[in-house]
């Protein structure tokens, strides 16, 4: 019959669209509290328009992670706080690790179910002779971004998905991001922050520490807690406590 559409063959591949399989980058928020007032304040402190950091997101996904809250955590309205994560140029698309309860209000607002990440080992304490050594592998790879420029006031560089070496000083007012390890080997005096997107396994080393700001996947140290002397000024690397008390470590490099 004239007018109809053409049936495909059985088993043909439709030629108006191709499904495959993809890696995107998330962020990931890891909850603390379902106080969404105070979550806001902390949020707007940090990532809002008079925040510290108010450029640090641009639309970003990300994924609400309910794994630290106890599992009889009352269900609480979603909205004030998908609010206070747009307000940060954040995109709220999925939740993992939520009860049940918490999983079904996620599903009326839209979101959909993640799976939860399976742990990685931490890795071993890096030394200088360690870094030159697998930095030589990383660069070959196209996950890290090399910038081979002094980094000035009001410049920023996210490596996107992958780790950051950056070559040249880091003045005052710039800023390094990562959503793996950052690498600065020269002096870093603006902010750094590695493991954008919540990786707690991700490091900052610089062989020169004088920073405005360091941050671990959300963790950070501002230069109104001075450095210790020990560190300040020298070689050194800054990553998490693997005790689970999100802490900040930060160490000197020793040959």
């Amino acid at each position: 019959m004239s007018g109809l559409p053409e049936a495909h063959p059985p088993n043909s591949a439709p030629v108006s669209f191709e499904i495959k399989s993809a890696q995107l980058p998330l962020v990931a928020l890891m909850l603390k509290t379902s106080d969404w007032a105070v979550l806001e304040a902390d949020l707007a402190r940090q990532y809002g328009e008079k925040g510290e950091t108010p450029d640090f997101f641009d639309n970003d996904a990300l994924v609400i992670d309910f794994s630290n809250l106890p599992a009889d955590t009352p269900v609480q309205d979603m909205a004030p706080l998908l609010a206070a994560l747009r307000a940060c140029h954040l995109v709220p698309v999925a939740v993992r690790g939520a009860s049940p309860a918490w999983m079904t209000s996620a599903l009326t607002f839209g979101l959909v179910q993640a799976l939860v990440d399976v742990p990685r080992p931490r890795p071993a304490v890096v030394t200088p002779a360690v870094i030159a050594q697998n930095l030589k592998r990383e660069t070959q790879g196209c996950a890290t971004m090399v910038i081979d420029k002094p980094l000035r006031s009001g410049q920023k560089v996210y490596a996107r998905g992958g780790d950051l070496v950056v070559l040249a000083i880091v003045n005052q007012g710039a800023e390094v991001v990562a959503d793996g390890n950052i690498h600065v080997y020269a002096p870093l005096r603006g902010k750094a922050m590695a493991g954008a997107s919540g990786d707690i396994h991700a490091r900052i080393f610089s062989i020169c520490l004088e920073p405005e700001l360091i941050s671990i996947a959300g963790i950070y140290r501002t230069s109104e807690n001075p450095l210790p002397l020990d560190v300040r000024g020298k070689p050194a690397q800054v990553r998490l406590s693997n005790d689970g008390q999100d802490k900040l470590l930060i160490e000197t490099l020793k040959n």
